[in-house]
């Protein structure tokens, strides 16, 4: 049986982070998306809970404590993405002047990254629909982070599955027309067939003139991401979007890797105009002829199991880890209704 199989996949351990990790093999997930408790936001009712601290640097300190455990299940080439938000202090014992950001998620970071991982992104959720606020001697907060790290320069990462098709020249009715993918015909070369800089900006103004001002598969998202928070009815409140972990698990959790080497699945390539394009469907990277099995995503702090329906729903494996046994049932209810939402899409 592969280490794989033994992982306890489509599963939510109840307990704390910390010691549920422990029982996870090395190097056994693919990727790591989650959102830890903010610093003095909410009680969950559970002693020793993440959020509830004396103090910010208490806060910071026991998420790169879960950070330490998460590198060592983590795969070399595998990431890690933390959404984190801020606060304002309200007492100077807080670790900040009263009314100042207290600067929480800069403080979480910088730990991480003196302990050897490599921040790669700073992510600014935009929401789209943020709470109301009632402040009137500041503007309102309408965004937390996203923070992209990883263990080493070298590591997974897909940007064309979730590159954004560019907005062409307008049409005849003066509407905006987005481009396909893949392209379906042939575009100019960026560098124009050279690589001199006054080439590459001939190339440039003739992506631009035929309506394709970035590569022909889409351009890059860029690191600011409109995304309404989610609506769940049960007794969660921190729930994050699945559109705010589609981008982070299409690009950092193969959709299937070898289960010999190891190796993920890569696109198919075809030439286009000169340039060597990912436009065909996944195939082995090696030559094991050995069975595949889907990247595997961890939570381990699964909420109301946002990343597990995500996961599903792109056809990735995942496991979830949840303080609070109420909780946990919530979200495996909710992610038994989405199945059951899906089963009865099918039928028609």
């Amino acid at each position: 049986m592969s280490e794989s199989a033994q992982l306890p996949l489509g599963r939510i351990l109840v307990g704390d982070a910390l010691q549920q990790l422990k029982t996870l093999p090395d190097a056994a997930v693919d990727c790591i998306v989650t959102s830890p408790p903010y610093f003095a936001m909410r009680d969950y009712n559970q002693p020793g809970q993440i959020g509830a601290e004396a103090d910010v640097e208490a806060w910071a300190d026991g998420i790169a404590a879960v950070c330490a455990e998460l590198w060592r299940v983590l795969t070399p080439g595998g990431s890690l993405w933390l959404n984190l938000g801020d606060g304002f202090a309200r007492h100077p014992r807080e670790g900040g002047t009263k009314k100042s950001l207290l600067l929480g998620p800069q403080r979480v970071a910088l730990r991480l990254t003196r302990k050897g991982w490599l921040l790669r992104n700073q992510i600014v959720w935009a929401k789209t629909n943020p709470m109301p606020s009632s402040v009137t001697d500041r503007f309102t907060t309408t965004h937390e982070f996203v923070y992209f790290f990883t263990k080493q320069p070298t590591y997974y990462f897909d940007l064309d599955a979730v590159r954004e098709p560019p907005l062409s020249s307008t049409t005849a009715r003066g509407r905006p027309k987005s481009a396909s993918y893949p392209p379906r015909r042939a575009v100019p070369s960026l560098a124009g067939g050279k690589t001199s800089r006054i080439n590459l900006n001939e190339g440039l103004v003739s992506l631009r003139s035929s309506g394709q001002g970035s590569h022909p598969l889409g351009k890059n998202p860029g690191d600011v991401w409109n995304a309404a928070t989610a609506n769940y009815r049960d007794a969660h409140f921190a729930t994050f979007p699945v559109e705010l972990v589609r981008r982070p698990l299409l690009t950092t959790c193969p959709q299937r890797l070898c289960t010999a080497c190891g190796q993920p699945w890569r696109r198919a390539t075809q030439m286009i105009n000169g340039r060597r394009l990912a436009v065909g469907r996944l195939m082995a990277a090696c030559r094991c002829r050995a069975p595949s099995r889907p990247g595997i995503v961890l939570d381990p702090f699964i909420g109301s199991g946002t990343v597990a329906i995500a996961a599903e729903t792109y056809e990735r494996g995942w496991i979830g880890i949840e303080l609070n046994p109420g909780y946990a049932r919530l979200a495996l209810r909710r992610i038994a209704d989405w199945r059951t939402q899906q089963d009865i899409a099918k039928q028609f």
